[in-house]
């Protein structure tokens, strides 16, 4: 109504003028956030007759640092998109490596910086160090910034080889990963086996393919009804991120009759094909982030990992599947072909907390002179 009221006496170009126009005159964060999703949904009516979505939740400013650059900064990022030397990379992969270069860029932007020839080596360090001098971006944030210049440089070669000599040079640092130990494993399995649990059909489902197979989050989401074979007793995983190849996988008693109980007695009657849909209507199909959430529940539920600071994401059940079969003495290209790794090398990360075959390698300190106190508990 403000809109109608205000139309013939404004000069608006643009929904984005409309609400700056609006909220011009106020600091509070809240109302302009408001402001900005409801001009975004009348805008996405009005210009292309599409009716409000809380999913999607339309963006009258778009977020993000690429937005947000100049035209010259901004044509690298596309140039780079667009190149045919990342055609065959995952949309996934050519996303984070633009994502991180637009940071950079924007960084440099924000300090004045109006063009590539104008960025110094200093000004490329600032945006790796802190203020005392300590990095603060990790290896794969500045191999990511490398490879969109690098690509850049046929557009731009001067220029871009330039920055990328100016480049740090970062050691990769690998974390531990925490494990889920012997005691979190058997209350987990509890829980996801009793019905009393407090976890619905669906939870039930989704934690034993995670827990059985350590199949992805992102890839649970993407599964199809068609995707359970019951006449073959086969799975199969069609594999979102790391490689398109898809995953054949055995359906076996535990998990099939826990997606069997889901469908038949839980399961939103929807057209949609996705295998787990959300219980809210319109029954939109699960993402990955819904994945780690319900993952999130089994822990609750099992009553593990409830402190600041547990990790309490699916990978955890990906984890414990590949040391389960190392422990176990499974050999390395079965647990590769289990997991959908491309690289058997993916492995040796699952390595670190292989506790029993590590256990194997430890040498004797029966020769050495070593105190007593050491080993009090």
């Amino acid at each position: 109504m403000w809109i109608l009221k205000n139309e013939k006496h404004k000069v608006w170009q643009s929904y984005i003028d409309i609400y700056s126009d609006r909220v011009c005159k106020s600091e509070s964060y809240d109302y302009k956030r408001n402001h900005r999703v409801a001009f975004g949904a009348i805008q996405q009516f009005d210009l292309h007759g599409e009716y409000p979505n809380r999913k999607l939740g339309y963006r009258l400013i778009k977020r993000g640092a690429y937005y947000q650059l100049i035209p010259e900064f901004k044509d690298v990022i596309d140039f780079f998109k667009g190149s045919d030397k990342v055609c065959d990379l995952k949309e996934s992969t050519i996303k984070g490596s633009a994502n991180n270069a637009a940071a950079f860029l924007y960084e440099m932007q924000k300090k004045g910086i109006c063009s590539l020839d104008s960025i110094s080596e200093d000004d490329v360090l600032s945006f790796f160090l802190d203020e005392e001098g300590n990095l603060s971006k990790c290896s794969s944030y500045k191999k990511n910034i490398a490879a969109v210049f690098s690509v850049a440089a046929d557009w731009k070669e001067d220029e871009c080889i330039r920055l990328l000599a100016y480049l740090p040079q970062i050691r990769p640092r690998r974390k531990n990963v925490q494990f889920l130990t012997p005691s979190e494993v058997a209350s987990i399995r509890s829980a996801i086996d009793d019905e009393n649990s407090g976890l619905s059909l669906r939870d039930m489902a989704i934690g034993k393919l995670l827990f059985y197979t350590g199949i992805r989050a992102c890839d649970i989401a993407g599964m199809k009804r068609n995707s359970i074979d019951w006449e073959a007793d086969e799975i199969y995983v069609p594999q979102q991120q790391k490689t398109s190849q898809p995953l054949v996988l055995p359906l076996t008693a535990t998990i099939g009759n826990a997606i069997l109980d889901y469908l038949e007695n839980e399961r939103p009657d929807s057209s949609d094909d996705h295998l787990f849909l959300g219980g809210l209507y319109p029954h939109y199909p699960f993402e990955a982030g819904a994945v780690w959430h319900q993952s999130a529940k089994i822990y609750e539920k099992a009553d593990v990992r409830q402190e600041d600071g547990d990790r309490r994401g699916t990978h955890l059940f990906r984890h414990n599947v590949a040391t389960s079969f190392l422990g176990s003495g499974i050999a390395r290209p079965v647990i590769s072909n289990t997991l959908g790794h491309v690289d058997p090398n993916s492995l040796d990360v699952y390595l670190h907390s292989d506790i029993v075959h590590l256990k194997e390698c430890a040498l004797s300190i029966e020769g050495f002179p070593v105190n007593e106190g050491v080993f009090r508990p």
